[in-house]
Formats: C-alpha cells, structure tokens, sequence
C-alpha cells in the first residue's frame, strides 16, 4: 500500500527501458537483452540499429567477460590470480587499460579503491548461495593480502604480476564501466544517433534527442524493491534553471552523451542475525563497509571512470568522497542513511526529488583534498552490479 504523503513510483525494468526513455517515443527499434557480465545487459539503439550491429556489440561484450571477469576459471584475470607470487603473465591490451585505470583510482583515493580486493571477495561470496560471515580469522588472513601496491603491471612487457602467493584482482568495481565506453565506441563507428547502453546499472545515453524531449532517468530508492526511484535526472526548464548553469548549457541536454553509475548498499547482500551484510567491503577491517550513505550516483562523460568513482566516493562518505568526484570533473548525488540528499553543484541543477521521504541537505562544499594523503581509509568496494539506475 502506498500512503498518500509518501507517492512512490515504479515501472517495470524493461518496459522503461524500451518504451519509456523517450518519453513520447513511438515504434522505437526493440531493445536487445544478453546475460553477459554477470549481469542483463541490455542495449537500444533507436535508429539505425541492425542484427549485424547488436551482434558485433554484445560480442564485444562477451570477448570482455572472458578477459576481465573474476568468476571464470577461463579468463585471462583468472590467469593472472593463479600466477600470483609466481611469475607474470602476458595480460592483453584490454586488461592492462582497466587495470592502469583501477590503479591510477586506487592511487587518487588512498586505497579506498583497490582492485586487489579479490581475496575477500571470494571469502565473503556475497551474491552468491554460499554468502555467509566469515570467522574472523579467516577475514584477518584476507585482508593481509589486500594491497594495490603489490599489482606490477609492466606496459612495455605488456604483463600483470600480483607479488604475493594467494593475493587476487577483482575487476568487477570497473570492468562494466569499461565495457559500457566500449559499446559506445561500436555505436560512434556506426554512425548511430542514438542509443541506451544499460550494463546492470551502468548507464549510457548516447545521442541528443530532437525538440524538447529529454533524456529522464531516474534514481533507485535504496530502502525500496527494484525500479522504486526517488528522484530523476533530467533537464529542468529554464525557468528552474540557475542563469549561470542555463547560460553554459546552452540549451543543450546535459545527460547526452553521459554515463550514470551507481553504488549502494542494496545491490548485493544478505542478512543473518537480523543484520545487512552487503557487498561493499572495508579494507580496513574487511567487513561490509560501514558508512552514512545508502547510495552514490556519478555522472561523468566516460563509464569506466564514474564506475570506479561511485565505488571509491561510497567507501570514503560524502566530506572525502565528494572532493574526489568534483576533483576528477564528475558530478554525483548521495544518499544518506537518514533519509537526506546531498548532490554536487552540476548535479543540484539535474535532479528532481520525487519521494518526498527524503529530503534534500542544505548544499555544503566539501573541503578540497590537501593531497592524496589526505585519504586515510584503505576501503574498496566492489562487484557492484545491481541495475537500481532505471530509464523513465
């Protein structure tokens, strides 16, 4: 039931998705949907799309699951794990480029991004049917193996080498990040004018629309069940606009051509003893993160990069973690515990707050980091893959 002072909105994942995204769209091309991943993966291209096209795009998907996922015993990340203290292993163009990335990330938080993070991962399971709490002793021998800086990656070489017999990578914090930028490289190619790219949540709108259609998509509810949003981004009016935001838009819509990523607590988890374990872990202590935040949404120009984001800005809270997105020229909107709303100055003049549950926090600036060891924590979040960003 829903109450009068508490108007909740929800619509079926893919029904949003292939005919909602327009808003007045009409006999839009059909989306086409693959387990790929680790996830539904779905991509609509509303003109100009082709079997030959989705084809060549969900293959590329598939050639990067065999590369980069932590969960196949075949893939070239597998290859590296089980090398680990051993010897490098020749690692491919795709690999070296995520993993460059995930390490410049790890760097520019000070460990609260951590693609090494695979040990306790695996320990923990979560999402999986044997999640469960580890003894305390086995989390303590994880999370010795946990550290960025023992990943030798050699370009010249072109190899990966964990330095440390048991240490692990898991990607799964930027791999889809890095498929989305993929797919939109494909659809570029092929002249397409526009198209959705949905990787579990991963979102790209690629394209402007013509008139006055933009492009709307909305925000999970993070205490709600899937496809309950709280919010929506979108162009406002310019009535609703800043004129110093409206005056640099120029009228154009400010989510094409952008990606929207988000991290919560709600993606993965499971509950034992009447408490939430969810799957964002503290390499602190190796247990599920504990932050204020239920949710972080980035919104950049390039996939791979607000996906490692989102991760990093939910392990650090909003003071270190807002600096971080505003200083790699992101925007983002937080979710708090309490029920409250903190967004990023570019990100205030694109959301709409629909559940009037949550309210939002009276605007701060975070303080700008000093430098990079500024960041205290050595917290990772990872596999995040829920789709809670969903297109209306």
């Amino acid at each position: 039931m829903v109450s009068q002072n508490k108007m909740k909105y929800k619509l079926p994942f893919f029904a949003v998705l292939a005919v909602c995204v327009f808003g007045n769209c009409t006999q839009a091309p059909p989306a086409q949907s693959e387990f790929v991943l680790g996830t539904v993966c779905t991509i609509n291209l509303y003109r100009g799309g082709s079997p030959r096209l989705y084809g060549e795009v969900f293959s590329r998907l598939r050639e990067l699951e065999g590369i980069l996922s932590a969960n196949s015993a075949d893939s070239v990340l597998a290859a590296v794990n089980a090398a680990a203290g051993v010897e490098p292993v020749p690692a491919g163009e795709d690999l070296i480029r995520v993993l460059e990335r995930a390490l410049y990330f790890a760097q520019a938080s000070g460990g609260a991004f951590d693609p090494s993070i695979g040990p306790l991962v695996r320990l923990w399971g979560i999402g999986t049917e044997r999640a469960g709490v580890p003894e305390a002793g086995k989390i303590e021998e994880a999370l010795s193996l946990v550290d960025w800086r023992d990943v030798r990656l050699d370009r010249e070489r072109g190899t990966v080498f964990l330095a440390r017999p048991g240490m692990a990578l898991d990607l799964g914090a930027i791999a889809k990040g890095y498929a989305a930028d993929e797919a939109v490289k494909i659809i570029a190619a092929a002249e397409i004018p526009l198209a959705v790219i949905d990787l579990g949540g991963n979102i790209y709108v690629y394209g402007e629309k013509q008139g006055d259609r933009p492009w709307r998509i909305g925000i999970q509810d993070p205490l709600e069940p899937r496809g309950v949003y709280l919010g929506v981004l979108e162009r406002k009016s310019p009535e609703t606009q800043s004129p110093r935001r409206g005056d640099r838009q120029g009228g154009r819509d400010p989510l094409a051509n952008k990606t929207v990523v988000t991290s919560g607590i709600y993606e993965r988890f499971f509950e034992h003893a009447g408490r939430h374990y969810h799957h964002i872990l503290s390499t602190r202590n190796g247990y599920p993160a504990e932050t204020d935040l239920l949710s972080v949404t980035v919104i950049a120009e390039n996939s791979m990069d607000a996906d490692a984001l989102s991760t990093a800005a939910f392990a650090l809270g909003w003071e270190q973690g807002s600096a971080l997105i505003r200083d790699e020229g992101a925007e983002a909107v937080f979710v708090f515990a309490g029920r409250s709303i903190r967004c990023s100055a570019g990100a205030a003049e694109i959301f709409t707050l629909s559940d009037k549950s949550y309210s939002l926090a009276e605007q701060l600036r975070p303080r700008r980091r000093s430098g990079r060891r500024g960041f205290r924590p050595r917290c990772l979040l990872t596999l995040r893959t829920g789709s809670e960003i969903e297109e209306i």
